[in-house]
């Protein structure tokens, strides 16, 4: 049995640390739970401990089973070796059973065995299984026999069972880092909350100090919502859209028609915080992407620039023949900013605009459509003026990361292969500008956009007001930390928070993201210092000739692919120049190698029927692989090779080594 890529998890920590809580809350959906208590009575006079096993006895839910293994340490192994497919185990915890297995009343035996035992056991399980053990491994080594015996007996213990778990966490102060993760992270896993605190059900048999020190990861524990808390539905292009005059902006009236939903402010356990361990894309596959172009038959000198999409698509998917992106959505976040940063601006036009785009008009649908991506739209707090006070409380700047992450993780659970990141909203360019100028020193005049009016006027009052919006706004900011979300919460808004979080799930689940306009650099600036990796997971198609954009994009190193200047609104320029990224990465992955380098040299034609005919080879006579057989040379039936001499050089330098072997010239020249 399988759940979320696995089915059998070690979940280690300290004291106190939350690990039992964190375990019981990956097994809470399980319509039924054995769970293995591995503790002793104990002293009888020892009421504190009593009070312990009761008070964890009473947090168990009523339909979960107890079975008692105190009595012979052999007994776990059995309860695992017999449990079926179809039952969930927990057993809490591994520190109780070696305290039980060092007990002179069963000695003497083999504890190495007994360990083996176990760790075979676990490996062969085919029920869903979680173990909760304590770390000692942070501690110091006990002046004891008995102490050095029992942490000597966990830690082999600990060893034997990661080796044979699918996955394994460790909890350090209520927070989880998995340091061998399965398929994928369990999505059901909550982090248990820091102010509830964990009875142990195991007592060590000597005292022992967990270091609170995280090691590094690669993976981030997800479960992103709260409850039933639903995400915006995805819209779908109709099979054929097919452009018509729009008479109205009421919803339900397009080729799409679907409601959208406010962000909730919802209370999850994923903690956002900076320094987070999250994928790289694979720093092998880009280069050796880019140096296969050079020997691709392509009549010309090649990509071009759009080698960087073939390098990028490459690294993100982990393969040197990287395919085009086939499945698409677009995340469009509308959220407001009040105050200055929204002068001259039209009052509800953002709200039109979700509205349009909703009902499957407007251009970010119609390339949508075009493109054949998914369409989700999600509302972001709305922000307070960042000149008089915080843009958003620390609560919902807490809740729009999390839903942003949701977001993501729900693309990539449905099987997503690119997002693209769109938003529109009044006065969000001023506030991407507040961040910009927050987290990379800028002033806020370079990098604001000119204002334009409906009807395509300049209005530099407009303009003005924005500007000093900014710099009032910096200016009772400028003692206040520069912490990610402290940037969020005093200048960036519900928009920019939540593309944030996209960006961070996005790149937890290995999803590349287009970005496009000033929302997206912004939250890509505050990602950075969240999670360095999430940078890394992005794409500029173009700058858009925003001033913001180009800043922004310099710092994160990203080099726009294309000079279109195209001003469709944020996200549509993307969806613009997504066909010319498939193309780049479609000849990639179908050209063949260029027939001097050894690749075929086909010549085939069309007969009437408009069937390629290869000189009449593809009748049965081929091997099977592609390759033609029999007289594919001339197609004169012959049957011998062409010959193929080497251009002498045109200018300094050899071209042949010894009897003329060529040599690699690393990109061909036609």
């Amino acid at each position: 049995m399988s759940v979320d890529g696995w089915h059998t998890l070690l979940v280690l920590g300290g004291i106190r640390s939350g690990k039992s809580e964190f375990a019981e809350s990956l097994v809470a959906d399980a319509p039924t739970v054995r769970y293995v208590a591995t503790a002793p009575a104990g002293d009888p006079e020892d009421t504190e401990w009593a009070t312990r096993l009761a008070a964890h006895r009473a947090r168990r839910p009523g339909s979960w089973g107890t079975e008692e293994t105190a009595a012979d340490p052999g007994r776990l192994v059995e309860v695992i070796a017999a449990a079926g497919p179809n039952e969930t185990l927990l057993v809490d915890d591994l520190g109780g059973w070696v305290t039980v297995l060092l007990d002179p009343a069963h000695q003497p035996a083999d504890d190495t065995a007994t360990i083996a035992e176990l760790a075979a056991a676990v490996r062969s399980s085919t029920a869903r299984l979680v173990l909760v053990s304590p770390e000692v491994g942070l501690s110091l080594v006990p002046t004891t026999p008995l102490g050095r015996a029992f942490t000597d007996a966990l830690g082999a213990t600990n060893r034997a069972v990661a080796d044979a778990c699918d996955a394994v966490a460790l909890v350090v102060a209520g927070q989880t880092a998995w340091l061998k993760p399965a398929t994928s992270a369990p999505a059901h896993a909550v982090p248990p909350a820091a102010t509830s605190p964990e009875t142990e059900p195991g007592r060590a048999a000597a005292p022992h100090h967990a270091a609170a020190q995280t090691a590094p990861t690669q993976a981030v524990p997800a479960d992103l919502g709260a409850g039933d808390v639903s995400l915006p539905e995805v819209l779908t292009p109709a099979a054929a859209p097919v452009p018509a005059p729009a008479t109205s902006d009421e919803p339900g009236t397009g080729d799409w028609a679907a409601p959208t939903m406010a962000l909730p402010m919802i209370a999850t356990g994923l903690v956002i915080q900076p320094g987070m361990e999250l994928p790289m894309p694979d720093d092998y596959t880009r280069p050796q992407a880019v140096d296969r172009l050079a020997t691709l038959d392509i009549p010309g000198a090649g990509l071009g620039v759009l080698e960087q999409v073939v390098g990028f698509a490459a690294a993100t998917q982990g393969t040197s023949t990287p395919r085009p992106w086939d499945s698409v959505r677009v995340l469009l976040i509308q959220g407001d900013h009040e105050g200055g940063a929204s002068a001259g601006a039209t009052p509800g036009e953002s709200a039109r605009r979700a509205r349009q785009a909703r009902a499957g008009r407007g251009a970010l649908a119609r390339l949508a459509a075009e493109n054949r991506a998914g369409l989700q739209i999600v509302e972001a707090p709305v922000a307070a003026p960042m000149e008089d006070g915080p843009a958003l409380s620390a609560d919902e700047v807490e809740a729009a990361l999390r839903y942003g992450w949701r977001l993501a993780e729900q693309a990539a659970d449905a099987g997503v292969q690119l997002l693209v990141l769109a938003a529109c909203g009044a006065g969000a360019e001023a506030a991407a500008a507040a961040v910009l100028a927050a987290t990379a020193g800028a002033e806020p005049p370079t990098v604001l956009g000119r204002v334009v009016t409906e009807q395509g006027e300049i209005d530099d009052t407009a303009w003005m007001v924005r500007c000093a919006a900014v710099r009032d706004a910096l200016h009772r900011t400028r003692r206040s930390a520069r912490e990610a979300k402290d940037v969020l919460a005093e200048l960036g808004g519900g928009d920019i928070a939540l593309a944030t979080g996209v960006l961070l799930g996005a790149t937890a689940r290995k999803v590349p993201v287009l970005l496009d306009g000033p929302v997206g650099t912004a939250a890509a600036m505050v990602s950075r210092d969240l999670a360095g990796q999430a940078r890394h997971w992005c794409l500029l198609p173009d700058h858009g000739g925003r001033p913001g954009v180009r800043l922004a994009a310099d710092v994160l190193g990203l080099t726009p692919l294309v000079d279109l200047r195209l001003d469709l609104g944020e996200g549509a320029t993307a969806l613009a120049a997504l066909p010319l990224l498939r193309s780049a990465l479609t000849l990639a992955a179908t050209l063949p190698v260029h027939p001097s380098l050894g690749g075929p040299n086909h010549s085939g034609t069309y007969d009437d029927s408009g069937t390629y005919d290869d000189a009449g080879d593809r009748t049965g006579t081929g091997t099977g692989t592609g390759e033609p057989t029999g007289d594919d040379d001339d197609r004169t039936g012959s049957g011998a090779e062409p010959d193929f001499a080497e251009p002498e050089p045109a200018g300094p330098g050899p071209t042949t080594i010894g009897s003329g072997e060529p040599v690699s010239p690393g990109r061909r020249a036609d």
